[in-house]
């Protein structure tokens, strides 16, 4: 079996998805544990994927696959599953990893089971036994439990990575040779017509995307009082997020909840203010880079993953912080 990966990334626009870096970042990782190389591949019409596809051959990659035809030109569950079969058929990796996002979720079932093998989708992370094959984690019942799985059949591992569990900032810089590849389409192949592109959230903020996150608990007590967060959100410059019950009070609007059932995020700090701390807020928050909890109860699990912890009262702590970030910006 070999040990490169193949990296499939997702566009957004004239653009890359959020989460496709996030997927190289674990692609580059795995190859490094596994003793293999990592390449990637964008798929669209040809002139089109080109700018991004030199975009591409700036990280550390061994080929960059520039997949193009007319056909592709708008997404189809049947043509990415066409013209992948062909690549991973020429490119030979022995993993092949997707950011989980929608569009991977309708096509890349499809692929896996097109060429005889299984897609272990949303994985959070994995480990390499010493010679062995990589061990994959993934969530059961909302993140209460991890569940391990390893790929035994002799084919492609696919896998997709669930938002957050890995960093864009991680991918590293290098140079790779851009090689361009032509599918054989068979336009009676494709069954569907493309339609108005999927929008993932209707959503007024996108938490995913935000450096800088304070998010409130049950511990803020009455909704009057979410004023004294609140400033200290804007002391930071800081998008206001929250816990499940402090959204389905009405509190705060549900696309602000951070959690399991809410949005997944990965900003450089994640500040909980009256945040317990239950596994399924965790889920949502795990990647991110910084944590600062704030809780009066020393026994809060939140800051069992918390790398600075605060223990006290919120209406003494945060009012304090607010006053001292304004003074030190004035300053």
């Amino acid at each position: 079996m070999s040990r490169d990966v193949l990296v499939v990334m997702q566009t957004s626009g004239a653009g890359w998805h959020r989460m496709s870096f996030e997927a190289l970042a674990a692609g580059q990782k795995l190859a490094a544990e596994v003793g293999g190389t990592c390449s990637a591949a964008v798929v669209g019409e040809a002139g089109a994927i080109a700018p991004l596809a030199k975009e591409l051959a700036g990280k550390k990659l061994a080929t960059v696959w520039a997949v193009g035809d007319a056909l592709l030109a708008q997404y189809t569950a049947d043509g990415w599953v066409m013209a992948l079969q062909q690549l991973v058929a020429e490119a030979k990796p022995g993993f092949v990893v997707f950011p989980h996002t929608y569009e991977v979720r309708d096509y890349a079932p499809a692929l896996a089971t097109r060429m005889g093998e299984v897609l272990i989708g949303d994985v959070t992370g994995f480990s390499v036994p010493e010679g062995g094959r990589p061990v994959f984690v993934r969530q059961w019942m909302q993140g209460k439990l991890n569940a391990e799985y390893q790929h035994a059949g002799g084919g492609v591992c696919f896998v997709s990575v669930q938002a957050g569990s890995f960093r864009a900032d991680a991918v590293e810089d290098g140079a790779g040779e851009v090689k361009a590849f032509a599918p054989k389409m068979d336009a009676g192949g494709i069954r569907t017509k493309p339609g108005e592109a999927f929008r993932e959230a209707a959503q007024t903020v996108d938490l995913s995307a935000a450096p800088v996150i304070v998010s409130v608990g049950r511990g803020i007590g009455e909704q009057e009082n979410l004023e004294v967060v609140k400033e200290l959100a804007e002391a930071l410059g800081a998008e206001l997020a929250a816990s499940r019950p402090i959204c389905d009070a009405g509190w705060l609007p549900m696309e602000r909840q951070v959690g399991s059932s809410g949005q997944t995020v990965a900003p450089k700090l994640y500040l909980a203010v009256g945040i317990s701390g239950a596994i399924q807020h965790l889920v949502g928050m795990k990647g991110a880079k910084t944590v600062i909890a704030i809780n009066k109860d020393v026994d809060a699990p939140i800051f069992e993953v918390a790398d600075i912890g605060v223990v006290g009262d919120l209406f003494e702590v945060v009012p304090a912080l607010t006053k001292a970030i304004r003074a030190q910006k004035a300053g």
